[in-house]
């Protein structure tokens, strides 16, 4: 079973952070979202982790999984 934790972008006052699943503190903080979404994908993907995108009201709006899928999608 995998044990690591998601990375989540969520607001921070006027800015946006990066926090992995359980942390207390921000591994990072950015002026926008954007940046915030690009330095979480990187470190989802390099943890094979989930990805959690939060909205201004800090509900989850995007998900995105870089686990290895064990049913991945035929296309």
């Amino acid at each position: 079973m995998n044990d690591k934790k998601g990375q989540h972008v969520v607001p921070n006052g006027s800015k946006w952070s990066v926090r992995r699943a359980g942390a207390v503190r921000a591994s990072a903080t950015y002026d926008t979202q954007t940046e915030a979404i690009e330095r979480a994908r990187q470190l989802a993907k390099n943890e094979s982790t989930e990805l959690y995108i939060h909205g201004r009201d800090g509900r989850i709006r995007e998900r995105s999984s870089y686990g290895r899928d064990t049913f991945p999608p035929k296309g």
